[in-house]
Parts: structure tokens; sequence; C-alpha cells
């Protein structure tokens, strides 16, 4: 099913899935799952995900609510999630794996829109940010559109992830790979070397909002995908709202989670993480 926009819309409720695959990328977590009773997302969007089994934590296992994560990748082998071990809820995913069963709902939100215009795509990503970038670049291959991608990490623990994109440029914080600095320097010198282009973010809340300011000095048109705490994946409890340029507010989850930066005043989004 799918809205008047375009986007596929998730079937009502959680589904359960069983792993297939568990692989390690530094000090990422790929997880992959069949789904076949749910549609084929778009780039951009999201899946609230928990663990079937002892999804919860304290002396009473109070449940955890489920965490979102944009789908790295869709393709044979099933849904493919990018997650990293940060907190209880996040620990516990990252020990699944094959035959272990996960609840998902999804796919939720607003994925990218093409560039259009015989324009560039450039994918510019940290940390788990990178996950959605990857189902992206797929797509835009797919179409025979050019797509730099341009990847920042901490360290050279993180800066593995960087293997599920091809043909990523990297920087990490420590120097240990790459540039040694934040991406936002190579996406300046991306910008800066000519050709009409289109950015696609995603990554820590301040990383987005130095891609959404610098895309607003050099006037190029930016989308990003933001990260933000969400509870019902739905846009019912109203947790994930974001102030938009002109007064009003949007909620992550379903207005995005890949908004037009023009839209923002900031990217820096309160309570943003999984």
């Amino acid at each position: 099913m799918s809205e008047p926009d375009g986007r596929q819309v998730a079937p009502f409720g959680r589904r359960p899935v069983t792993l297939t695959e568990r692989r390690e990328h530094g000090a990422y977590v790929v997880l992959v799952a069949p789904d076949p009773h749910g549609p084929a997302p778009q780039p951009g969007q999201f899946y609230m995900l928990a663990a079937a089994e002892r999804w919860g934590g304290g002396p009473d296992e109070r449940p955890f609510l489920p965490r979102a994560f944009s789908v790295q990748r869709a393709d044979a082998a099933g849904l493919h999630f990018m997650l990293e071990d940060v907190g209880p809820g996040t620990g516990r995913l990252c020990e699944l794996g094959p035959g272990d069963e996960l609840w998902l709902t999804g796919p939720l939100g607003t994925g990218f829109s093409g560039p259009g215009d015989g324009r560039r795509a450039i994918l510019c990503g940290g940390g788990v940010g990178t996950a959605p970038l990857a189902i992206l670049q797929d797509d835009l291959r797919a179409r025979g559109v050019p797509a730099a991608a341009l990847l920042g990490f901490r360290d050279a623990a993180h800066a593995a992830g960087a293997e599920l994109l091809h043909g990523a440029r990297v920087a990490t914080d420590d120097g240990s790979v790459g540039h040694h600095g934040l991406v936002t320097d190579l996406l300046r010198d991306e910008l800066e070397a000519g050709g009409a282009a289109v950015v696609y973010s995603c990554g820590p809340p301040p990383m987005l909002e130095a891609v959404r300011a610098l895309c607003a000095e050099l006037g190029v048109e930016a989308q990003l995908a933001l990260e933000a705490g969400m509870a019902c994946g739905f846009g019912a409890c109203f947790g994930c709202v974001v102030p938009v340029r002109g007064g009003g507010y949007l909620r992550v989850c379903v207005d995005g989670p890949v908004v037009d930066a023009g839209r923002l005043e900031t990217a820096l989004v309160a309570g943003a993480g999984h």
C-alpha cells in the first residue's frame, strides 16, 4: 500500500521475522531478516525493532520501547539493519543472531527523493547515519545517477562502516583513517569543485546542522534524514516534534525522517538518537 505522495506504508501492527544473518563491521553489527509480509521500503524509511525475547531491563524486566532504525539495504536476502551497541536496548538487539526472532513495524516515514534535472547526488553521513545512504546509493546506481559518498566516523573501528557503501571517502576525528577532520570538510571540497548537486545526509545532529548550514551558505539543495527519539513511529505520541522555519512543528516519524533542509531553522533535534 502507498500514500498519495508515493511513500510505502507499513501494515498496521508489528510482525515477527527470523534473522538469517549477523555480520560485524568494526564497531557496528548488521542484522539481516527476510520480510515476506511487508512492502519493499524506500530509501530513507525506517522500522521500529524489538527483540522477541528478553526485551526489557531491570529486576522486573520492564519492557523497553521499540528502537527506530533506518533500513540499510533491502535485497534478495531481506532487510538489513546497521546497529551500534550504545545502551541496553541496542545492546540486546546486537546480541541477536541467526534463528532469533525480531519484531518489526515498518516501513515508516518519508524517504529520499531523487535529484532530478540531471544533477548529481552527494551522500554525506556519519556513524549509523551511514545506513540510509547505503540503500539510497543502491537505488541511485540502479538508475544511473552519479553519487559520491562521504562518510565521517570517530575512529578506525567505526570507519569499518564505510564498507557498506561503494567507493566512500572517509574522514575520522582522530585521523586513523582517511581525512583527519570532519566529513563536512570533504563535503565543502566536493561542492566547491562545481557541478549542480543535491546533498543527502544522515548522522548525528551536530553533523546534520553543519551540513544544513554549509548547503544554505552555498545555495545547494539538501535532504536531511533526522534522528529523534521515537516512542510509537506513527505520529500519535508527538515525542519527536521538530520546529520548522516560520513556526509550527513536524513529527519526524511521519513528516520525516527525510526533510528538506530549507524547512529547518536548525537540525539540532533535542533528544535525538537511537
